[in-house]
């Protein structure tokens, strides 16, 4: 390709995604301050004054419609929409993340309070990033969800899909390298680990309408390591799946699942059976 044609396709590339892809700095900062807002523990938002709260809230639901204008052209429509999200917004994302941080505080040995777990952990910021973006795929907002994602992904090292279905009290500990893909179903008081994974059997287009990610029931613990596969395989409630298991196949309630796998320690300066069993 020559210097021109290389331009050229950039100059209409760059048109479709100025027309389309909402700018991903506008969106990063809307997901950093929404969350300040919420839980302005460590940072420097005036918390405990009204009026500035009051300012502070119209002012994000203007940042948010600066981003729908990239994928909604209707000026009324964007409005319904944002109504729409702040609307729900107490309800489906505050009062939930509570819950998730009151998880981490009750099963978290190390958590000493609600306001260390939202200024600290970085699981507790991987979920409320999702469930922003959960909210506005619901609404059936395209890309900023999944650019919102993204971004925690980063920052995180816990990537979850914002269709996934993630119930209330959801704790994740350390978190980095958690992978939940996007038809996972996860029930109540579900507590998982670093490094588990969440996905599908198979990768290929025909499957995107289906579900391919495990469902997981009420009150599962997942162990580090863990990789379950599938769109038929459930976890029954209350089960231990322990860490690095292998699973494609479903689980009673109540199941204990583990990895089983030997470890030998011997003496590094002792001759091995082979070597003295040499002969030349």
């Amino acid at each position: 390709m020559s210097k021109q044609k290389l331009i050229s396709s950039i100059v209409a590339q760059s048109k479709i995604c100025g027309n389309q892809i909402p700018n991903k700095k506008l969106a990063h900062s809307f997901a950093d301050e929404l969350f300040q807002f919420l839980f302005g523990c460590g940072n420097q938002i005036e918390w405990d004054n009204e009026e500035v709260l009051n300012k502070k809230y119209d002012l994000l639901k203007q940042h948010l419609a600066a981003l729908l204008k990239y994928s909604i052209s209707n000026a009324d429509t964007i409005q319904k929409q944002v109504d729409a999200f702040f609307d729900v917004l107490p309800e489906r994302v505050y009062d939930r993340l509570r819950k998730d941080a009151e998880a981490v505080v009750n099963f978290d040995p190390a958590a000493e309070s609600i306001e260390e777990v939202l200024a600290a952990y970085p699981g507790i910021y991987a979920i409320a990033i999702y469930r922003i973006a959960h909210q506005l795929h619901l609404q059936g907002i395209k890309t900023l969800p999944r650019i919102l994602s993204e971004y925690a992904h980063g920052i995180t090292g816990i990537d979850i899909h914002p269709a996934a279905i993630i119930g209330d009290s959801f704790f994740i500990d350390h978190g980095t390298g958690i992978v939940i893909g996007g038809t996972a179903v996860i029930g109540n008081n579900v507590k998982l680990y670093q490094g588990v994974t969440l996905g599908a059997l198979h990768v290929s287009k025909e499957l995107a309408q289906t579900k391919r990610h495990p469902t997981i029931e009420d009150g599962v613990i997942i162990y580090s390591g863990a990789t379950i596969l599938g769109g038929n395989t459930v976890v029954g409630r209350e089960s231990v799946i322990g860490g690095n298991v292998w699973l494609t196949n479903s689980v009673m309630p109540n199941s204990v699942v583990y990895h089983k796998s030997e470890v030998t320690v011997r003496d590094k300066n002792r001759l091995s059976d082979e070597v003295l069993n040499f002969v030349i």
